[in-house]
């Protein structure tokens, strides 16, 4: 059999065996078999070295035209076996893939953290600075240093989650405060600060008590500040809040590191003063507790109180948002209930 009828019987083959090949594995199997360097078409092309200068462009001419037919029929049947398995895939899964995408839902920050950071820009613009702080506090930080000592009888109001004796859940952003007047250097200008964080104290849990709670507390001392200036700072924050026609009003009270000290009312915002269930017939609303930082308390973090003096004023999220949007479950906050974000989108 001459090398050219050995080409043509590999092609009548070949055209057989195509068509019977099912899958990517055989295909590629049967190319190499064919066309591959150890491959039926390179042993017949050894036989070319036996030919004659006028035979050999003639065979090779051949091999080429055989080469070209059987690689085009090897690509077609590749897309024909790629084209079978997307089929099989698509009958078996049952995807539709006309349909429109499902959509994906969006979304929100919590409405506790839409609140501070809401108060937190209301500040920023009034040139305070944002300082975080520890959870874990020791006793020294949360209740000495706010001139609360260990037989401090309003040390029961604060009643807080022991780790040991010196180690516990701080219940108040004060403590920031406190470290804060450490560091500060007053030589280079006065120290305004607030500190929002989650406080923990042994209350009960109902409807307007919480065992964890969020807090932000708020700092200034300077040379000569005053009442005036913590009544104008609050007025603005309310105003902020909750409308430019709300009114304040200081009421006298008493926490151990501030003298004077006050509670802060606003106008109430759904009757205008008139009485309501929202302030309870009284025309006013709670909202903080303020006064001018106790001289003990600078005086224990090394600033002279001759010289100096401040304010503080420490209020609730939460507080602030169950009044803003009519919340009557504190517990709402924390029950991870979807329901309730979605309405403070």
């Amino acid at each position: 059999m001459t090398l050219q009828e050995k080409i043509a019987d590999l092609r009548t083959r070949a055209l057989e065996t195509l068509p019977k090949i099912a899958d990517e594995k055989t295909l590629n199997d049967f190319r190499i078999s064919v066309l591959g360097k150890k491959g039926e078409l390179t042993d017949i092309l050894k036989g070319m070295k036996d030919l004659s200068n006028e035979e050999r462009p003639k065979l090779g001419a051949l091999a080429n035209e055989f080469r070209d037919e059987i690689t085009g029929l090897l690509e077609c049947k590749k897309s024909e076996i790629e084209a079978a398995i997307i089929a099989k895939k698509l009958e078996n899964e049952t995807l539709d893939v006309t349909l429109p995408g499902k959509k994906v839902a969006k979304g929100n920050r919590h409405i506790l953290t839409q609140t501070t950071e809401e108060i937190e820009d209301i500040f920023l613009g009034m040139g305070y600075q944002i300082v975080d702080g520890y959870e874990v506090e020791t006793d020294y930080y949360n209740f000495e240093r706010m001139n609360l000592p260990k037989d401090h009888p309003a040390r029961d109001m604060q009643d807080t989650f022991y780790i040991t004796s010196d180690i516990l859940l701080r219940t108040h952003t004060s403590p920031v405060q406190a470290r804060t007047m450490d560091a500060h250097d007053f030589t280079k200008g006065p120290l305004k600060m607030i500190s929002p964080g989650r406080v923990y104290r042994r209350d009960t849990d109902d409807a307007t008590h919480s065992h964890q709670f969020h807090q932000i507390e708020g700092l200034v001392v300077d040379n000569n500040i005053a009442m005036s200036d913590l009544k104008g700072t609050l007025d603005t924050l309310v105003k902020k809040m909750f409308g430019a026609e709300r009114k304040i009003r200081l009421r006298p009270s008493y926490f151990p590191f501030t003298e004077p000290s006050v509670e802060a009312d606003i106008s109430c915002f759904k009757c205008g003063g008139k009485g309501c269930n929202v302030c309870k017939m009284t025309g006013w609303i709670e909202v903080l507790g303020a006064g001018m930082v106790h001289p003990n308390v600078l005086e224990m973090a090394g600033i002279d109180s001759t010289k100096y003096s401040g304010f503080a004023f420490g209020l609730g999220q939460e507080r602030i948002a169950m009044l803003r949007y009519g919340i009557n479950d504190i517990r709402g906050f924390y029950l991870g209930d979807t329901r309730m974000s979605e309405q403070f989108k």
